[in-house]
């Protein structure tokens, strides 16, 4: 892939990342942009940085799927890896959030 294109993907990425994160803002947000993660912890009695990463697991897992897809010749359709991706780095940034200024 040539520069400008990776440079497409990347803008292109960070754009729908950043849609994502202020669109689901809208929806989890409850006075504290973290609350749920700190509420499922506090359910199951981990951390909320445990929390976040039981719920991130099952988009590692379903890419996990997909690149077993490949090698076993079945693609799956760009749509849903772009929902898995996305989600993910959605998730490593809301764990930034949560660590951010923290030792």
């Amino acid at each position: 892939m040539d520069s400008k294109t990776f440079n497409v993907v990347v803008e292109a990425r960070l754009e729908k990342t950043k849609k994502t994160l202020c669109l689901k803002a809208e929806e989890y947000a409850r006075g504290d942009r973290l609350s749920n993660f700190k509420q499922i912890a506090a359910l199951m009695d981990v951390t909320p940085e445990q929390a976040l990463m039981g719920l991130v697991s099952k988009h590692i897992v379903a890419l996990f799927d997909f690149t077993k897809d490949l090698r076993a010749g079945q693609e799956q359709v760009y749509a849903r890896w772009d929902e898995k991706i996305g989600d993910v780095i959605a998730y490593m940034i809301l764990l930034d959030a949560m660590r951010y200024n923290r030792p």
